[in-house]
């Protein structure tokens, strides 16, 4: 449980970065609290995105992962934002990302940032 509320809050502060940086994702709301609300709950579904989707996309895209030496990832991880941002609309969570070229800088950006808080929070393992 604790790893699970960790990998959350990562998610959500990585999530909270990409907006911050990149003016096209954006995240509205009527006051902070109501945008820290919804900033969580976009981050439990994009949590829920890469624990069911991601895995089934990887496995095929595998020739893929051998052809560009790994560099598919950053379209994969795109592709998830972008799917949590349709997602998120289809809840009506006021979360968007506009453009392919969005996202890839959004997935590289979330990548880095979620990787170093999960470096930094603490989990299970400790």
């Amino acid at each position: 449980m604790k790893n699970f509320l960790v990998k959350t809050i990562a998610n959500a502060g990585a999530l909270g970065v990409a907006i911050w940086l990149l003016k096209d994702i954006t995240l509205t709301g009527d006051n902070t609290g109501r945008q820290a609300l919804t900033l969580i709950l976009v981050a439990l579904l994009f949590g829920v995105v890469n624990v069911v989707v991601k895995p089934i996309v990887k496995l095929l895209a595998f020739p893929l992962f051998i052809l560009t030496l790994g560099l598919i990832t950053l379209v994969i991880n795109a592709l998830m934002l972008l799917l949590t941002s349709w997602l998120a609309g289809k809840l009506d969570l006021s979360f968007e990302v506009d453009g392919f070229g969005t996202a890839v800088l959004g997935g590289l950006i979330v990548s880095i940032v979620a990787w170093a808080l999960h470096v930094v929070l603490p989990d299970d393992k400790d």
